[in-house]
């Protein structure tokens, strides 16, 4: 079952509009890219997905049934929500209490905490970590404490925003082994970012954003391959996919294999 935005909007209390009219279906399985510069509305967005914040107008529904009604913990359970820094999520006094906070929070057995805890810092490369204080650790390795924390629930949905901020080469492969994972046990997962690059290697799919509305949704190459949008929505095309336009190559060519493909016999 989906997730589905129709007609959403938010307005703050002052009544500054930050989104207006948005309108898409994320279904099972998906990976999408919310992309568009700062302002755009894109954090505004998927905080209305998982409840942070409560559509002004409009619908958000998880599965058919509409969340206005829910609490955030209610559909965090759905929903899972990693911010872009890990110190406006994390609050445990150890990695151990941080990863533990759900299951405990929901009352799980002790069998089923204990074995979600140990696969979630298994997966999240943290099992070294676990006695430790996360306010001690570097800044990236607390990216994957925040990681593991959600990794722990049952979620169906995971919302990354900004996830290859301050990473290295080492935790970008982690957190690609970590989205490769997600998708064979066929959790969708929806990023905002503006790496492009990273859109471009690991998702399917990309919504633009631009002025508070949605622009343009649609395939990567059918995205990025849009002038109008590329310069309305601010974004900086992948080193790749700019190389294939100076080539004359496909405009939609987003992947090295792609652009691969694309050269006569002799240039690659």
């Amino acid at each position: 079952m989906p997730i589905e935005l129709t007609d959403a909007r938010f307005a703050y209390p002052d009544g500054t509009l930050a989104v207006d009219g948005v309108t898409f279906t994320i279904g099972d399985g998906e990976r999408v890219a919310i992309v568009g510069q700062n302002g755009a509305g894109k954090t505004t967005t998927v905080k209305m997905m998982n409840g942070l914040l409560k559509p002004t107008s409009g619908g958000v529904t998880v599965d058919g049934a509409d969340i206005s009604g829910r609490t955030t913990a209610s559909v965090a359970r759905d929903v899972g929500y990693v911010f872009q820094n890990p110190d406006d999520q994390i609050f445990g006094s150890d990695v151990q209490g941080e990863l533990e906070y759900m299951p405990r929070y929901h009352r799980w057995d002790e069998a089923k905490r204990v074995e979600r805890v140990r696969r979630a810092a298994l997966m999240a490369g943290i099992g070294n970590f676990m006695d430790l204080n996360p306010n001690d650790l570097p800044f990236a390795i607390k990216k994957f404490v925040a990681i593991g924390a959600i990794l722990v629930g049952e979620c169906r949905y995971v919302i990354l925003d900004e996830p290859t901020a301050g990473l290295d080469r080492r935790g970008l492969r982690l957190l690609g082994r970590i989205l490769d994972q997600l998708r064979e046990e066929g959790i969708t997962v929806i990023t905002i970012t503006h790496d492009m690059r990273f859109v471009a290697e690991t998702f399917d799919r990309v919504i633009a954003m631009a002025q508070r509305r949605v622009i343009a949704d649609g395939t990567v190459e059918e995205v990025f391959a849009r002038d109008d949008v590329v310069e309305r929505a601010k974004l900086k095309r992948p080193e790749i996919s700019q190389l294939a336009r100076d080539l004359g190559l496909d405009a939609g060519a987003v992947r090295f294999d792609d652009v691969l493909g694309l050269l006569p016999a002799g240039r690659g």
